[in-house]
């Protein structure tokens, strides 16, 4: 698939159901699509993508499945025929792992976009060397990134600063999903990679992943329309 235009997605990093529904309430699907990760997901399972599904967002399912090949197999096949506009696996997760994930995908006969994680934003070049990869982030990411694109994944997710130096030997449709964005490039927090929404775009991004600048403003509507705006 290729993806014309940018989207953004909002992480809905939330601990109770009340929480998330009540601002799913305040943001309107036309302008964004929403991110269902691992702490909402184990919280509300398939009925909260379903609640987010019937107000007509589309749903981004981050679960980073990373197991033994059958088993990452049926869960791709189970999480497409939730209707996910968009699954991910771990990258690092090898070949038949990979392999199994697109065969689930295309067994469900639905169409969502499987990406791959590859290096998490939250991650630096002594993050790794710690767990015995020697690479630099750019290096490991390059390696897992040419992997994916063989195995026909749609795309992958990465921190914007990354793609400059990978995009030239990917495929021009491929999907570069980016967390680790914030308003103002001085913002720091857990996310050790981050950048702007328009820097993010001018590097080659398709999909945003915000979070905190939008669901903890108590207009996020409105923090939203200020994204769109600087990246149209």
């Amino acid at each position: 698939m290729i993806l014309n235009n940018p989207k953004l997605f909002v992480a809905l990093d939330f601990d109770t159901l009340e929480d998330v529904k009540e601002f799913g309430q305040k943001i309107t699907p036309e302008k964004c699509g929403v991110k269902v990760g691992k702490e909402l997901f184990t919280l509300g399972g398939p009925s909260i993508v379903e609640w987010f599904q019937n107000k007509n967002f589309d749903v981004f399912l981050d679960l980073k499945f990373h197991d033994i090949p059958n088993t990452v197999k049926k869960a791709c096949y189970v999480a497409s025929k939730l209707g996910v506009w968009m699954l991910n696996v771990h990258a690092m997760g090898g070949n038949e792992m990979l392999n199994a994930a697109k065969e689930g995908v295309d067994q469900s006969n639905e169409d969502p976009y499987l990406i791959a994680v590859t290096i998490l934003t939250s991650m630096n070049n002594k993050d790794l060397n710690d767990i015995g990869i020697m690479h630099s982030v750019s290096d490991e990411i390059l390696k897992l990134a040419m992997n994916v694109a063989s195995h026909k994944l749609d795309g992958i997710v990465c921190s914007a600063n990354d793609i400059r130096d990978i995009k030239a030997f990917l495929p021009k449709n491929f999907v570069y999903v980016t967390p680790g964005i914030r308003l103002n490039s001085e913002e720091q927090d857990d996310q050790k990679r981050i950048m702007t929404p328009e820097a993010a775009i001018q590097e080659g991004s398709n999909v945003l992943v915000v979070g905190r600048p939008i669901t903890r403003s108590k207009t996020p509507d409105d923090v939203i329309e200020e994204i769109l705006k600087r990246i149209s």
